[in-house]
C-alpha cells in the first residue's frame, strides 16, 4: 500500500486540473483562454512528471533490464512538449488520451517489481481522471463560445 501522503497528495493533483475546466467553463472572457492554456500546461506538466517517476524506478531493474525502461520513461516529457509547442484544443484532447494511455506502462512496471505495492490503484484513477479532465477542457475549447482559443 502507497503510504497515506502520496495518495492524498496524488488525489490533490486533480484540482488544478479540475479548476482549470470548471473556470473554462463559467468564468467570463478571458478567463476561459488562460483557464485553458494553464490546464494544458498543467497535464503536460504531470505527464512529464510521470515519465520520472518511471526513470526512477528503472532505476532498480538492474543495468541488464534498465535501458529499455529509460527510453520508455522519456517518452512522456518528449509527448508532452510535441503536444504543447502548438497549443490548441485537439493536441489538448490527444494529451488527455496519451495519459490515459500511459497504464499499460505502470502495469509493466508492476509485473517487473519495480513499482510499489499499491501503485495501480493509485495510477489508474489518477490517471483516467486527468486525462478526461484534459480531454474535457480541450473539447470545451472547441465550443463556439471558447471560439477565441481556435482550432
Amino acid at each position: 500500500m502507497l503510504p497515506r501522503p502520496a495518495m492524498l497528495l496524488g488525489w490533490s493533483g486533480l484540482l488544478p486540473a479540475a479548476a482549470a475546466l470548471g473556470a473554462a467553463v463559467l468564468a467570463p472572457p478571458p478567463v476561459p483562454e488562460f483557464a485553458f492554456r494553464a490546464g494544458a500546461l498543467y497535464s503536460g506538466l504531470i505527464l512529464s512528471f510521470l515519465g520520472g517517476a518511471w526513470w526512477g524506478l528503472a532505476t532498480r531493474a538492474g543495468p541488464e533490464r534498465a535501458w529499455p525502461l529509460y527510453l520508455v520513461a522519456v517518452a512522456p516529457s518528449l509527448a508532452a512538449l510535441a503536444l504543447l509547442l502548438a497549443m490548441t484544443p485537439g493536441r489538448l484532447i490527444v494529451l488527455g488520451l496519451v495519459i490515459m494511455a500511459t497504464l499499460p506502462v505502470d502495469r509493466a512496471l508492476v509485473r517487473l517489481g519495480l513499482a510499489p505495492a499499491g501503485w495501480m490503484r493509485l495510477r489508474v484513477p489518477l490517471s483516467v481522471a486527468l486525462g478526461v479532465l484534459t480531454v474535457a477542457l480541450g473539447l470545451v475549447a472547441l465550443l463556439p463560445a471558447a471560439g477565441a482559443l481556435g482550432p
